[in-house]
């Protein structure tokens, strides 16, 4: 099989990448350097220590990122880390957090960037494996105007597949041989 050329990722993702390296040390620095105020914020007093824990996984990321050849494998893990975030952040939505407007918001912002960084990963993974080129492919073992007709020689229907003789057309003489009915 052969295989197109795939081109490597054009510089438009590479940027992407990079702007959300730099945006998850920035993230990851603001949790790790305030976590109770951004604990406070959000009405998510007493998890400052996960504030920071989540605020070392975006370094981490971050830093990663902007340090590979390939980020699509450290972007697939902002994916992850985005979905930990997010349930993370739903449970600050309850109507008892007196902070739960900003809860929502930081929500739909967390929505967000998850969806670039799967739009920046899927376009990361996608662009380095290579793809298959089945134009010369057709499905059949001998080219087309070979298999034409090839069906129907030599080939007779199963009796429970032939049309029963109460089906058949009238004739006024019985037929001496069954008629088979075949589509033409």
């Amino acid at each position: 099989m052969a295989f197109q050329q795939s081109s490597r990722a054009n510089g438009s993702v590479m940027a992407l990448a990079r702007g959300l390296g730099w945006f998850s040390i920035g993230l990851g620095l603001a949790e790790m350097l305030a976590p109770r105020m951004l604990g406070k914020q959000l009405g998510m007093e007493g998890k400052e220590s996960l504030l920071r824990f989540y605020g070392a996984r975006e370094m981490a990321a971050g830093v990663g990122i902007l340090m590979s050849d390939n980020p699509g494998p450290w972007i697939w893990g902002r994916v992850a880390g985005d979905a930990l975030d997010l349930a993370t952040l739903a449970t600050g939505l309850d109507k008892q957090n007196p902070r739960n407007g900003n809860v929502a918001i930081a929500v739909a912002a967390v929505a967000g960037v998850t969806a670039l960084d799967c739009i920046s990963a899927r376009a990361l993974t996608g662009a380095t494996r290579p793809v298959p080129d089945y134009s010369d492919r057709r499905g059949m073992p001998r080219p087309p105007e070979e298999m034409r007709g090839a069906a129907r020689k030599d080939f007779t229907p199963p009796r429970d597949m032939r049309t029963p003789e109460e089906l058949r057309p009238f004739r006024s003489q019985p037929a001496q041989e069954p008629v088979l009915h075949s589509r033409a």
